[in-house]
């Protein structure tokens, strides 16, 4: 008997071939087609388990008699622009961030946005009532060989800018920006070097991309580039180092976009994450800033219902929204190497527009997390240090991606926030 699936943050994802196993992504095919238009466009990252699952996927789709494009290795924001230019939906086999031995399944919808909680609903109840498959002997699908140069020429047209003057370092996660980013950075005349883009299956974020940004930030400083891009496993995040080596994130990005760009004229989505400093940098200039939950659809819900084109998460994901369905690293790493060639440097700039306050983030396995216990430590300990409520902030969150919760503690005292990440360590016990 199959088990019931939900939907988490971003899509359903754990443990290839025991949590996502080929008859789900078969069942997940069926309910698309049953769901969602046709024709649906099916990309996949570079795990050694993503080309199994997406050949389920594909012959679900089929069974269900929908219009089903296998497009191979893709970035996630690829696929959205593809259902985007082409008209209809979208299916990513990738686990974004996780280890190789993890894979998950997103469903983009019509014109490759994000899918509304009605119809995750109705997809969650389609999936349900769908039986596994008869066999599991799933044909390939020949891949469309076209939709890869249309992806890199689109995002080129919307960032046609003249990038000579730099040299740009990239770090792919050998994951699905391996085939693309290399090939649409060369096109913008700039200086080019690629580490990670060498996937093998098992080697996907590992000491590498976004989340392990080490190596690229040793790079930077060694080779005298100008800057560094991190993507992660899927692509649609970036995380950025400046040529002192320095990490810039989401919130650093967002700020000088923020400054820069006639888009935010009407206000900026971050989420609960994003630095104290970000808000106070948008408040010196008039920007209004709107808080959403974790999640870069809630933070295109917020853009949607406000009419706004520009926010983002702190992770590293950048919505703009009159340009992408979606958040696309790609797409935001040419429009940060594009505003320091305009502009300058990006770490004078960051240290000229904005101070980041002190904030650490703890990670607490959710079997053992007591939030009584958590929320009374952080009160006695800002009781002790007698600070007003606006210069300190603790925001609590299930992760919906791992079995964890999140404690993110941000003060304007960098005393308080390490006393209260040292103190919530000891009272859980962590290393």
């Amino acid at each position: 008997m199959s088990s019931t699936v939900r939907f988490g943050t971003d899509g359903i994802r754990g443990r290839a071939f025991q949590d996502i196993t080929p008859g789900l992504a078969y069942r997940l095919g069926r309910a698309v087609a049953e769901v969602l238009p046709s024709p649906v466009y099916v990309g996949y990252d570079t795990r050694e388990s993503s080309p199994v699952l997406a050949r389920a996927v594909l012959a679900g789709l089929r069974d269900g008699g929908v219009l089903a494009t296998n497009l191979g290795v893709f970035t996630t924001p690829g696929v959205a622009v593809i259902a985007q230019r082409r008209g209809g939906c979208g299916i990513v086999v990738s686990a974004s961030h996780n280890p190789y031995y993890d894979n998950g399944l997103k469903v983009l919808g019509p014109g490759g946005g994000k899918l509304d909680v009605p119809t995750e609903r109705a997809l969650e109840a389609a999936v349900n009532a769908t039986a596994e498959p008869a066999s599991y002997e799933f044909a390939d699908s020949p891949i469309e060989d076209s939709a890869e140069g249309e992806y890199v020429g689109h995002l080129r047209s919307l960032i046609p800018d003249d990038l000579s003057s730099l040299h740009v370092v990239l770090d792919c996660a050998n994951g699905a920006s391996s085939h693309v980013a290399h090939e649409l950075f060369v096109a913008t005349g700039a200086r080019v070097t690629t580490l990670y883009d060498q996937p093998d299956g098992v080697n996907i974020n590992n000491g590498c991309g976004s989340t392990h940004p080490d190596t690229l930030a040793r790079t930077v400083v060694e080779l005298g580039a100008d800057l560094g891009l991190a993507f992660d496993g899927d692509a649609d995040r970036l995380i950025a180092v400046d040529a002192e080596g320095r990490l810039r994130d989401g919130d650093d990005v967002m700020v000088l976009f923020g400054l820069d760009h006639e888009r935010v004229d009407r206000g900026l989505v971050v989420t609960t994450m994003s630095n104290l400093g970000l808000r106070r940098a948008m408040e010196r200039v008039g920007v209004e800033v709107v808080e959403t939950d974790v999640g870069d659809r809630n933070v295109l819900l917020g853009l949607e219902e406000r009419g706004w084109l520009l926010g983002g998460e702190q992770s590293g994901h950048i919505i703009f929204r009159d340009l992408s369905p979606t958040g696309d690293g790609l797409l935001t790493g040419l429009k940060l190497a594009a505003l320091v060639a305009r502009r300058g440097p990006l770490g004078v700039l960051c240290d000229q527009h904005w101070v980041r306050m002190p904030q650490e983030l703890v990670n607490v396995g959710a079997d053992v997390y007591d939030d009584a216990s958590a929320r009374g430590l952080f009160e006695t300990i800002r009781q002790r240090h007698d600070v007003n409520s606006d210069d300190v902030r603790l925001i609590i969150r299930r992760s919906g991606t791992e079995p964890l919760v999140r404690v993110m503690f941000e003060a304007t005292s960098e005393i308080l926030v390490r006393e209260y990440a040292e103190s919530l360590r000891e009272l859980f016990d962590l290393d």
